[in-house]
């Protein structure tokens, strides 16, 4: 099953980690990385929300910076092919543990493509 990780914290605490302490959390997080190897598929670290374009669906505005005005913002995703959600917060809980504070959601995901096919291990919503 296809699963979404989305890291989300506050983006005033990382943003002024030093370059040694953010290291250091790479760092971690490489060793979680390295044992879910076989589970993980791309990750993705996010730039800063204040980098973000948003085009508002209502009315076709383009704003500057995210949508959503919240303490906390999504800093990245991980996509992970897990066999159930138990699974998924095990991995969840040591990515936590490398990297504490903010929370990580867990969501399935389905892949959709312009032929209309459906990705191989997609899950159901």
């Amino acid at each position: 099953m296809l699963y979404a990780i989305l890291c989300y914290h506050d983006e005033n605490v990382t943003s002024n980690w030093s370059a040694e302490h953010d290291a250091a959390v790479i760092t971690r997080l490489k060793k979680v990385h390295g044992k879910w190897a076989d589970q993980f598929k791309p990750i993705a670290r996010l730039m800063p929300s204040s980098s973000a374009t948003t085009l508002r669906k209502s009315d076709g505005m383009v704003l500057d910076g995210p949508y959503a005005e919240t303490k906390e913002q999504l800093l990245g995703f991980y996509i992970v092919d897990i066999r159930d959600l138990d699974q998924g917060l095990q991995i969840a809980r040591e990515l936590t543990e490398a990297n504490p504070g903010g929370a990580y959601e867990l969501r399935p995901i389905m892949g959709y493509y312009p032929d209309g096919a459906s990705a191989a291990h997609d899950t159901d919503p």
